[in-house]
């Protein structure tokens, strides 16, 4: 048996027996560049280029504008909403490309060999952007494909489509320079476990197995085995006992000639359409969305005629300002001004560093009986969450939810990964299970705070929000029919 080992995804790669890797070649009759537009005509999008030649063929609902050599993946769906809702003649898209796994920790010693602290840090690093334009008319499409370059075809758009265009739309996406070896490379091994749709605009090219596409020339003997994804083209051979392991992909052997014009009449045309509802994920996400509007509306409408007399209580004790707004984490990390009365001193962050020492807690907060920083309309706004009304502004806005995990600052959010990677899955929440349940007994703070966070991500549940809601409500009602 020869076994083929797996390598690096690569137009370069070698069919199984062959020792040398030959220069970059077609995959069934593509170049890399034809191939990454096959893959988007599949989906019934157009690619045009600057300077590229006028096709043969028209039918396309959408074309996409990009630079010669680029190649891109993003979700169209934002695109076809704005479409959908606006129909503007074209949409412009900031595209960018990061690298959210960015991660690094940072030893701090006290300058001797004493440790004093690991710094986590979690930033998402921007590896490439590209400003590309999507449009449904053929003749703003045939404006970019006659611009010579990229400079003078966003030259044309802006003087002529200026106004047509609307605000752009800032985009997640996959960029790669397909002029460029690596770039290529990448783009395959992004693409091959995706693409699924070759018979849309390749029929000469069929499915041999899950994941695997083959040239309908291609020679794989019954007796071979073609392992993951793969990619083979025309007049390849993998004879018999042979093994090849993907991702791979194996370039034409033989010509296979030019790819036919795509048949736009029968590719599936983009479309835009309302959520599915009917999966249980998504009912919930909507429903619980829909559920923390409603009752922070119904909330704010009692409670902001009481507005006034709160901000007149925190003045005359210390003046201005009323709020206080800590930046914290809402869901995947991003950062928001989270709402609260002033329940402290002016200068409480000065003499935090003062009280360090009286802190019973064992994670990042800080706690301590009788903090001397807090005022005395602020013991009381406390004591009955009053101080946490403005939060259900942050509702509102989408940076909250009604329940969820407490809402964090980045720092706080460093000292245990796994833990951090599953709080900010969900929103942040005004009440949760942690704030219910937790006994404050010394020394497990900290860890009743990781324990109630996972427990509530994992089994999220409309039965387990009431029951916080209502434990929330019992809990302000006990202390304040509690004789001290």
């Amino acid at each position: 048996m020869t076994l083929t080992p797996a390598r690096p995804v690569s137009m370069t790669f070698s069919e199984p027996k062959s020792g040398h890797r030959g220069v970059r070649g077609k995959l069934w009759g593509a170049e890399p560049v034809e191939l990454h537009d096959l893959v988007w005509a599949s989906t019934g999008v157009r690619v045009v280029r600057n300077g590229q030649p006028e096709p043969e063929q028209s039918g396309p609902v959408l074309y996409l504008l990009l630079p010669a050599g680029t190649l891109v993946w993003f979700d169209i769906a934002k695109v076809l909403k704005r479409l959908h809702w606006d129909s503007p003649d074209l949409v412009r898209l900031r595209l960018t490309m990061t690298d959210e796994s960015s991660y690094r920790e940072r030893v701090v010693s006290n300058g001797g060999d004493q440790l004093k602290e690991i710094r986590r840090e979690y930033r998402a690093r921007a590896l490439r952007t590209a400003r590309v334009w999507v449009t449904p008319d053929p003749r703003i499409a045939e404006v970019w494909r006659t611009a010579p370059t990229e400079a003078e075809g966003l030259g044309r758009l802006r003087a002529v489509y200026r106004q047509k265009a609307g605000s752009p739309i800032a985009m997640e996406s996959e960029i790669f320079d397909g002029r460029d070896d690596e770039g290529v490379d990448r783009w395959l091994a992004r693409t091959l476990p995706r693409w699924s749709r070759q018979r849309a605009v390749l029929p000469s090219v069929y499915r041999f197995s899950d994941g695997v596409w083959a040239h309908e020339s291609a020679d794989i003997d019954e007796n071979a085995r073609v392992i993951g994804h793969a990619w083979i083209g025309a007049g390849a051979r993998i004879g018999p006992g042979e093994v090849l392991v993907g991702p791979a992909v194996v370039p034409d052997r033989d010509d296979a000639g030019e790819p036919p014009p795509v048949q736009w009449s029968l590719v599936k045309a983009p479309h835009w359409r309302l959520p599915d509802l009917a999966k249980a994920g998504r009912a919930r996400r909507f429903g619980k969305r829909a559920f923390d509007i409603a009752f922070s509306t119904i909330v704010l409408a009692f409670t902001v005629p009481f507005y006034p007399l709160f901000m007149l209580a925190i003045f005359f004790e210390d003046g201005r300002p009323f709020f206080f707004a800590h930046r914290r984490q809402t869901l995947g990390g991003k950062s928001f001004p989270c709402l609260k009365f002033r329940t402290m001193r002016r200068d409480a962050d000065e003499l935090k560093a003062k009280l360090m020492a009286e802190n019973v807690c064992d994670g990042p907060q800080f706690f301590m009986e009788n903090d001397p920083r807090v005022l005395k309309v602020g013991k009381v706004m406390r004591k009955l969450q009053i101080d946490e009304l403005p939060q259900f502004l942050n509702v509102l806005a989408g940076h909250m939810s009604v329940v969820g995990p407490r809402p964090s600052p980045d720092s706080e959010n460093q000292f245990c990964p796994a833990w951090r990677e599953a709080r900010l899955s969900v929103r942040p929440g005004i009440t949760g299970l942690w704030q219910v349940r937790r006994t404050r007994e010394p020394l497990t703070d900290f860890q009743e705070w990781i324990r109630y966070d996972l427990e509530y991500v994992q089994h999220q549940s409309w039965g387990r929000d009431l029951w916080i809601i209502w434990q929330t409500v019992w809990q302000i009602l006990a202390k304040i029919l509690k004789k001290d």
